[in-house]
């Protein structure tokens, strides 16, 4: 006879989340005392105490961490199990769960969805942007179907295909003296203003394979969520930003900024589309995949 069941998953995530029993038992539609009942009876055939009382608030024990983190990485998975097997019964195509690990890929997204929408009318199509776990986590933990990032992290069990190349180069404004240069090197950025996305110095590209390499940082480093903003902040002499060419280069008409090579050989990357290889052969997933290389094939791709 099993002792551990889903319920009992359900109730430890529920009370982390709420914060309650109270509230939590209001969740699962159980009652309070169902709920307490549910977990003393776990406790007692487990031998350990999953929860601990801090004044009013309740904390979880270690075995109570080691069952919180197994109900994160279950539950979602039992969900998409009933959900897929839900589509089966209906007949229905399924739901594709886009998560995305990048800010300007999201404008590469919307050039592969839209024509996709078309050709599976059946497919639900859900694009995230925050997982629980980060992006690798959230396809291992079911949160998502496939995963748009421009740095693969190769893991057993997951397959990532390379589906877009672009150059990654620095931005500047009119009046900006580098505007008219061929290229420029990592001490030409120690005295500006660098705007980017925010996300961690150690996961942008223009550190990682630019600056921190030549020992170089920015005198300034200035996040900014949106595309917009940013090019419009360059545009108006208050720093310069790392783009992928092509959003530099499509936003032209828009904001009056100027792509530059990073270094004499650039800095080239490419977006990858992941996926758990257990998908590989759903046959939505598998369009999606190769609509994308199809449009990858027919770029004409930026010199490096």
């Amino acid at each position: 006879m099993a002792i551990l069941e889903r319920i009992h998953l359900a109730i430890i995530r529920e009370v982390e989340r709420q914060g309650s029993l109270t509230a939590a038992a209001a969740q699962l539609n159980l009652t309070q005392s169902a709920l307490s009942h549910a977990i003393a009876k776990l406790e007692d055939q487990i031998g350990v105490k999953i929860w601990r009382r801090e004044g009013r608030s309740l904390q979880p024990t270690q075995p109570g961490e080691f069952l919180l983190a197994a109900a994160n990485r279950l539950l979602p998975q039992f969900a998409h199990a009933e959900e897929r097997l839900r589509q089966f019964a209906k007949g229905e195509r399924g739901t594709l769960r886009i998560g995305m690990e990048c800010h300007p890929c999201y404008q590469w997204l919307l050039k592969i969805v839209a024509p996709y929408l078309d050709n599976w009318p059946k497919v639900k199509v859900d694009v995230r942007q925050k997982f629980q776990f980060g992006g690798i986590g959230a396809l291992f933990g079911y949160e998502i179907d496939m995963l748009v990032t421009p740095d693969p992290l190769h893991k057993p069990g997951l397959r990532f295909t390379p589906v877009f190349d672009y150059e990654q180069v620095l931005v500047v404004g009119p009046e900006h003296p580098l505007r008219d240069a061929d290229f420029v090197l990592p001490h030409q950025l120690a005295e500006e203003t660098l705007i980017t996305y925010p996300v961690p110095a150690d996961r942008l590209d223009i550190y990682t394979q630019f600056l921190t390499p030549a020992g170089i940082s920015p005198r300034q480093h200035k996040p900014i969520e949106t595309t917009d903003i940013m090019l419009l902040m360059v545009a108006h002499g208050r720093g310069v930003a790392a783009l992928p060419r092509w959003l530099v280069e499509e936003n032209a008409a828009k904001f009056n900024v100027s792509p530059v090579r990073l270094g004499r050989d650039g800095v080239a990357k490419q977006i990858f589309l992941g996926l758990r290889e257990a998908d590989a052969d759903i046959d939505y997933i598998r369009a999606f995949i190769e609509l994308a290389s199809t449009r990858r094939a027919e770029a004409t791709p930026q010199p490096i």
